[in-house]
C-alpha cells in the first residue's frame, strides 16, 4: 500500500481545523528554513565569531524557542489559538528582518531571541491544538491512531522544511539580508490568511488560568522523564545546523550541498513518515518506538565518528554526512510524532498547552547547554570525531530516562 493513498485517505477524514492547522505547520517551516539553514555560516563568516559564539547563539535561538514554549503553552490555554498565533507571527517577521541588518554581536542575539520568542508564542499553541484534536479524532473512530494525524503533521512540516531551504539558496546568491526578507515575506503571508481564517473560539477548548498547574507538572516524574529523552533527540536534531555544515565545509570546501542534504532529510520524511508511522504502530508502543528511533539517531552520529579520520573529501567525503542525516530522520520519524502522542496521556486535564510548551522548554534548555558544549568540543584542538562520538552517546544514554508504560493519563 503506497503512502501517496494513505495520506489523501486520513486527510480526506480530517476535519477543517486540522487541516488548517496541519497547513500552518506547512507555512510556518518554509519561512524558518528559508533562513536557518544558512545562519551558522553568517554568523562565522560574514559576522566573525568564534566556533564557540556560533553554538551559543544557534542554542540561545533553541532555548528561547523551546525554552519558552511553556510561557506560549499556558498563554493559549488562557487566551485561545488565534491570539497567540497571530502576535507570534509579528514578532517574527520583526525578527527576520532585525535579523537582515544586524551587523555587531549584541544586534544578532537580540534578533536571534525575538525570531525564538515568536516561535515560543505561536507553536505551542497550533501543536497542542493539533495533539488535542488528533485525540478526539482517534476516539471519535475518524480511522486509526492519533499517530497518523500527528505524522501527517510531521509530514506537513518536513514539506517546509524541504521546500525553505531551497529557497533560501536561491536568495543567498544575492545576500543574506534578502533570504532573511524573504522568510520574513512568508510569515506577512501566513499573518493575513490566518487573520482571516483561524476561528476566534475552537469548541471544546476551555480556558483556564495562566498561573497554576506549573506545580503538579514540576511534580510529574514521568512527564519530566519524557522531557529529558526528548530533549536528547532535539539536541541531536540541532547538529543539523551546527556538525553538519561544519563537516560538509570540510569534505567540499563550500556549503552548497547543505541544502541538498536538508532536502533529503525532508523528502525522506514526507515520503516514508506515514508508512514508517503505521509500521511502528501495528509493532511497537510508544515507548519502544522512541527508544528505536534514538537508537537510529546514535548509529548516524556513529558513522561520522567512524570515517571522519580517513579524511574522505569530495563525493565521497559527502557519504557520511549522508549516512547520518538518513539515520537522524529515520530516528526523527519515529521519536517526534511518538513523543507529541504521549503528552495527552500525561498532561492534566485542560493543560495540554503548558505540558506541551514545558516539554519543548525543557528540551529547549538541554539544547542550550549542550550546542554551547558541542561548540567548545570543536574549538578545542581534539581529534574531530570526538564531538560525533559524544553526540552518538547522548540519544542511548537517554533511552535509561524514558517512562516505562506509553499510557500513565496524568499520573506521575
Amino acid at each position: 500500500m503506497s503512502a501517496e493513498p494513505s495520506r489523501r485517505r486520513t486527510w480526506g477524514r480530517l476535519n477543517p481545523l486540522l487541516r488548517l492547522l496541519i497547513l500552518t505547520q506547512l507555512a510556518f517551516n518554509v519561512g524558518f528554513y528559508a533562513v536557518l539553514p544558512f545562519l551558522a555560516e553568517h554568523l562565522g563568516t560574514a559576522i566573525g565569531m568564534a566556533g564557540w559564539m556560533v553554538g551559543f547563539v544557534l542554542g540561545l535561538r533553541t532555548f528561547s524557542q523551546q525554552g519558552l514554549f511553556v510561557v506560549g503553552g499556558a498563554l493559549a490555554d488562557r487566551y485561545g489559538v488565534r491570539p497567540v498565533v497571530l502576535v507570534g507571527c509579528v514578532l517574527r517577521i520583526a525578527g527576520f528582518v532585525w535579523l537582515g541588518y544586524a551587523e555587531a554581536a549584541w544586534s544578532v542575539i537580540c534578533a536571534v531571541l525575538l525570531i525564538g520568542f515568536a516561535a515560543a508564542l505561536f507553536s505551542p499553541a497550533v501543536e497542542s491544538e493539533v495533539a488535542r484534536q488528533a485525540v478526539v479524532w482517534e476516539e471519535s473512530g475518524g480511522g486509526g491512531s492519533r499517530t497518523r494525524v500527528l505524522a501527517l503533521f510531521t509530514v506537513a512540516g518536513q514539506a517546509g522544511a524541504f521546500v525553505g531551504p531551497l529557497i533560501g539558496a536561491l536568495l543567498l546568491a544575492v545576500d543574506y539580508r534578502v533570504v532573511c526578507l524573504g522568510g520574513a515575506g512568508v510569515f506577512v503571508l501566513v499573518l493575513a490568511g490566518h487573520a482571516r481564517l483561524l476561528p476566534q473560539h475552537i469548541p471544546g477548548r476551555e480556558r483556564v488560568e495562566v498561573r497554576g498547574g506549573l506545580g503538579g507538572l514540576l511534580r510529574n516524574r514521568r512527564f519530566l522523564a519524557l522531557c529529558g529523552a526528548y530533549g536528547a533527540y532535539l539536541l541531536a536534531y540541532n547538529q543539523l545546523y551546527l556538525l553538519l555544515p561544519d563537516e560538509v565545509e570540510r569534505a567540499t570546501g563550500s556549503q552548497a550541498a547543505l541544502a541538498w542534504l536538508f532536502g533529503l532529510s525532508s523528502l525522506l520524511v514526507v515520503t516514508a513518515q506515514l508508512p514508517v508511522t503505521r509500521w511502528a504502530g501495528d509493532r511497537l508502543d510508544l515507548r519502544r518506538s522512541m527508544a528505536a528511533g534514538l537508537l537510529l539517531i546514535a548509529a548516524g552520529f556513529g558513522v561520522v565518528a567512524l570515517a571522519r579520520p580517513a579524511g574522505w573529501t569530495g563525493s565521497a567525503g559527502l557519504l557520511p554526512a549522508a549516512g547520518f542525516v538518513v539515520l537522524l530522520t529515520l530516528g526523527q520519524m519515529l521519536v517526534a510524532p511518538a513523543a507529541r502522542a504521549w503528552v495527552p496521556d500525561l498532561a492534566v486535564e485542560g493543560r495540554l498547552g503548558l505540558y506541551t510548551g514545558a516539554m519543548s522548554s525543557v528540551s529547549g534548555l538541554i539544547v542550550l547547554l549542550g550546542s554551547a558544549g558541542t561548540g567548545s568540543l570543536m574549538d578545542t584542538g581534539l581529534p574531530p570525531a570526538v564531538p560525533w562520538a559524544v553526540l552518538a552517546a547522548v540519544p542511548v544514554a537517554s533511552i535509561l530516562l524514558l517512562p516505562r508504560r506509553s499510557r500513565a493519563a496524568g499520573q506521575q
